[in-house]
């Protein structure tokens, strides 16, 4: 069964990062993918929640903190580490099978961060801000996509990272939720 999922994934990851390949995502995935070219976006959203979000904006980012933190952490440190999954560019990549389209990373592969921090902002903006929420998903999975397409995750790796960025955005919600309606009933 096992050997079944990463046949699967490495059929996958080879049908994004080499049949898919074009001139368009080869321009756009590597800028996608770059944390730092996402600072303005992410500017934008803390000055417009500060500005016109009131309240719920304020808390949205204050809540935003421990999402990430949470998401990026329990990735990076404890399952990456815990799998120590080759990423595809170091499993093929001399081999000369992989296309890659930015630097290669030598981290473990599962999950991929990126698709964990970015789910897990999508969903929490998703949920208090339901209006925008396929804008939000949109992103994320254009990010989780991107890192494929480069070359440095597998298909799973994303799919794992993000649902264990929902996880960790809904944990921290539904706790904030219960501390709150504790905090009311003791304030009655």
């Amino acid at each position: 069964m096992l050997e079944k999922l990463v046949n699967w994934d490495t059929f996958l990851f080879f049908l994004i990062n080499r049949d898919l390949q074009n001139k368009a995502f080869n321009f756009l995935m590597p800028i996608v993918t770059d944390q730092r070219n996402w600072i303005p976006v992410f500017l934008f959203i803390i000055i417009a929640l500060l500005w016109k979000g009131g309240h719920k904006g304020r808390m949205v980012i204050l809540l935003m903190i421990p999402v990430i933190l949470l998401s990026d952490q329990l990735s990076s440190s404890l399952f990456k580490p815990l799998v120590d999954r080759l990423r595809p560019c170091e499993a093929y990549g001399d081999l000369g099978m992989v296309n890659m389209l930015i630097g290669m990373k030598t981290s473990p592969s599962f999950p991929s961060s990126h698709a964990a921090n970015s789910a897990a902002a999508a969903t929490l903006l998703g949920h208090y801000y339901p209006r925008f929420q396929w804008l939000a998903i949109i992103i994320a999975a254009t990010v989780s996509f991107s890192r494929v397409y480069v070359g440095v995750h597998y298909p799973f790796d994303v799919i794992a990272g993000a649902f264990l960025g929902c996880l960790c955005a809904f944990s921290i919600y539904f706790s904030y939720e219960l501390i709150e309606q504790k905090s009311k009933s003791a304030n009655r």
